[in-house]
């Protein structure tokens, strides 16, 4: 199909959405609380819509009152008596599809349920809706003249009971229509092979035959693949082996760290970087212009959204509120009201509103994964920053990392301790530390006060990491691929233990 036919399809299709994303960007206060009455009028008849009585909830002050915001470890058993087969428990239509949510590498997996309303309303809506923001803002785009190469997980039957459970992106995939298959690369069978490594050289053999326009995946691990395509056909730049490739579409992790080394495999001025929100238990934000790199948070998705200040987050003094009390530069924790029967759940993600006419987020980190040992309020967004910055006056690139408190002995103060795993090193570790510390006090004053003249902060610490420990110790989990991502901050020195550890043997 000749491209300008595409893309005027795709333009029809977006003037006719574009229609509706208006509607939640003039009343998106109304549009929630219409979501919110329609989710719970739909799910009235279910095990807990009966216990708390959604038939007769009015408005969002009766809903808050009444129905407790919930954790997975709370919804467990309701989840687990899903998969077993049972219906109507907290979503009325039968639910055949849970998203094995790897998060990092806690070692028990949570699985969360995946409607066919979420599927359609939600997680496919979404990439539509992507694709025509895309094409709308790059009208010459030839996307559509080649393949998407998509860097997906794996999925597995679980017992013999019609339910299937498994990554995300491989569910997405197994229920993707026959059509679409032919849009993208590798093929299904490829797609959802269960063994990494084996899946690994079978993309690449597989992709560089085809005519890539566009990537999609996470970026820690798509960027294992491009460099392992490269290492396969000899070249430097991808741009040799796929010429046409103009987008890469990326979430799941922070693409900071990564942004060097892609920009070196992709060295062209015109190559577009877009971001997307999005998570097992659903699709939440999308970047929605090319230079604007924050997210366009998307009310329309069976998605109802409440927010808890992280300066309250687990105090007695902590609140929820509603989207329409949300404040500019403020990090929240999400709770989340889905399509999949989610009630008032905390997903465990935090987010920073950079406007809120219209909203438009970013993602700061997880809820778990920050250090406050000290007092220092230490979040992702701030160690992202400021190893960003650090690496880029120093010439240097990391593969991955993580950070843990070195706590209190006896007189000594307590410090943080840093192991990283370097691409390219820098030429002067010392001047590294120095220049990594001064840049975290920049963009956290709480960091700052404790650094100040040491007064409860030593200088931080830095272990070089040898080459692979991070792919050796998500492996030794049976964490390759997919969505699983490495820990970055903790408040417990466990993870960073057992790395240390690993470094010290040598294998």
């Amino acid at each position: 199909m000749p491209i300008p036919i595409v893309n005027s399809i795709a333009s029809w299709f977006l003037k006719k959405r574009f229609h509706q994303i208006d509607l939640f960007l003039k009343y998106p206060n109304e549009v929630q609380e219409e979501l919110l009455h329609n989710l719970l009028m739909k799910a009235k008849n279910t095990e807990i819509g009966i216990q708390y009585e959604f038939a007769t909830i009015q408005n969002y002050k009766t809903f808050a009152e009444r129905v407790p915001v919930t954790t997975y470890e709370e919804m467990e058993p309701s989840i687990e008596r899903s998969r077993l087969g049972e219906s109507n428990i907290f979503w009325p239509t039968p639910i055949k599809w849970f998203a094995k949510s790897s998060g990092t590498t806690a070692a028990k997996s949570k699985f969360i349920p995946v409607s066919m309303d979420a599927l359609e309303d939600c997680h496919y809506a979404a990439s539509k809706d992507l694709l025509c923001m895309y094409l709308n803002n790059n009208p010459n785009s030839q996307l559509f003249l080649g393949k998407s190469l998509r860097l997906g997980g794996s999925k597995d039957l679980y017992n013999n009971n019609g339910t299937v459970f498994g990554d995300l992106s491989a569910i997405l995939i197994a229920n993707m229509p026959f059509w679409a298959e032919f849009s993208s690369t590798p093929s299904n069978e490829v797609s959802l092979m269960a063994d990494w490594e084996t899946k690994m050289q079978a993309i690449v053999n597989e992709t560089i035959q085809e005519n890539v326009t566009s990537l999609a995946g996470v970026p820690s691990w798509m960027l294992v693949l491009l460099n392992n395509v490269l290492e396969t056909t000899g070249e430097h730049t991808l741009f040799s082996i796929w010429p046409n490739l103009e987008v890469y579409f990326h979430g799941g992790v922070s693409f900071n760290p990564y942004i060097e080394q892609y920009n070196r495999i992709l060295p062209k001025e015109n190559f577009r970087y877009y971001e997307i929100y999005n998570a097992s238990e659903g699709f939440f934000a999308i970047q929605d212009e090319n230079s604007n790199k924050e997210l366009l948070l998307m009310l329309d998705y069976g998605i109802f959204y409440e927010f808890i200040a992280m300066d309250t987050y687990g105090t007695n003094s902590e609140k929820v509120i509603p989207l329409s009390e949300v404040e500019v530069e403020k990090n929240y924790a999400i709770i989340i009201t889905t399509n999949s029967g989610l009630w008032r759940y905390k997903i465990g993600d935090t987010v920073r509103f950079t406007s809120t006419n219209p909203y438009r987020i970013k993602v700061t980190g997880r809820t778990k994964h920050h250090i406050n040992v000290f007092g220092e309020e230490l979040i992702i967004e701030n160690a992202e920053d400021a190893l960003r910055k650090t690496t880029t006056a120093t010439h240097s690139e990391i593969v991955e990392y993580t950070v843990a408190p070195i706590f209190m002995a006896g007189r000594e103060k307590g410090a943080h301790e840093w192991i990283i795993e370097f691409k390219t090193p820098p030429q002067n570790l010392e001047q590294f530390s120095h220049l990594l510390d001064l840049s975290l006090q920049e963009v956290n004053s709480d960091y700052e006060a404790k650094r100040f003249h040491n007064t409860t902060l030593n200088p931080l610490k830095i272990i070089v990491g040898r080459h692979n420990l991070f792919y050796d110790w998500l492996k030794k989990k049976d964490k390759l691929g997919g969505q699983h991502k490495v820990p970055r901050l903790s408040n417990t020195r466990n993870y960073i233990e057992e790395l240390l550890e690993m470094n010290r043997l040598k294998v």
